[in-house]
């Protein structure tokens, strides 16, 4: 059938990896839409192949790895939209906007629902149409709170999960049945004002910018690969709460820039880096 895929590929460099690769999607009737790729001052190629045509893929993946040398990462993805579970806490900012591109079909996913430790924001999601979970976090052990979570996607099965300002911190036992598949927001151009409270951090500091920025969720708090930033100029005049109001602006376009990079399969990550094609 007539699909649009994304061929993947990453690992140590070889001369002539281009040529093999466009060379056995031609054989197998493929058209190449885009090809974007980039090498390491180490010596470490990445590669993101955008392609269409009657692709058997299992048929196609075994012909690429039969041919190209060994030690490379290979993975075939349809170009279609990523399935994901939304995570918030009171905060409507990030949600709200993330609701509005879903309903105009700006998002490249689907909402298969949204997870909250309080009930605050059911009002908001439920003008969507989107299923909401309240899980409270009260009177649970964050290991008990996290089991009633995961029994829930479960019923769901995401790809990913977006923490759309979930102010909780989860456990490594949490993280590691979504590697990789954890994206969050911080209030803040880390790794500056790590934690609770950045624009009262960066007011009582002094900064001349203030920022977000986009993450994947690590077992390190607020240190997983970076995927998007950006930064606001502030001055002396502005008090926290115009920094906070600013900042607000600026984590939902920089949330929003992240995901659609993500949800088009352009991110890599190497180490504790992202390498975005």
């Amino acid at each position: 059938m007539m699909q649009r895929h994304i061929l993947l590929m990453d690992g140590p460099d070889h001369k002539g990896l281009i040529y093999q690769v466009t060379r056995i999607l031609f054989e197998h009737n493929q058209n190449i839409i885009r090809n974007d790729e980039y090498v390491s001052p180490s010596g470490y190629f990445f590669m993101r192949t955008e392609f269409d045509g009657e692709a058997d893929v299992s048929e196609l993946l075994y012909a690429l790895q039969k041919e190209l040398p060994i030690g490379l990462n290979l993975r075939i993805n349809p170009r279609k939209k990523k399935d994901v579970v939304l995570f918030v806490t009171k905060e409507h900012h990030c949600l709200g906007e993330l609701l509005i591109r879903y309903a105009f079909d700006e998002l490249d996913a689907t909402i298969l629902a949204v997870i909250s430790n309080y009930n605050t924001l059911q009002p908001l999601v439920g003008k969507f149409g989107i299923p909401f979970h309240f899980i409270s976090h009260e009177n649970k052990s964050r290991e008990e709170h996290e089991e009633a979570i995961l029994r829930t996607l479960d019923v769901y099965r995401p790809e990913f999960l977006v923490l759309a300002k979930y102010m909780r911190i989860i456990t490594p036992e949490f993280v590691s049945h979504f590697p990789n598949r954890i994206i969050n927001i911080h209030h803040s151009f880390l790794p500056a004002f790590i934690g609770a409270n950045p624009y009262r951090q960066a007011y009582e500091r002094g900064v001349k910018i203030i920022g977000a920025t986009a993450h994947f969720v690590n077992n390190d708090l607020d240190e997983g690969p970076i995927i998007a930033q950006d930064v606001k100029a502030v001055n002396h005049s502005q008090t926290a709460s115009d920094m906070a109001t600013l900042g607000r602006d600026t984590e939902k376009a920089v949330l929003s820039k992240a995901l659609k990079l993500v949800f088009n399969d352009r991110v890599f990550i190497h180490h504790n880096r992202t390498i975005i094609l």
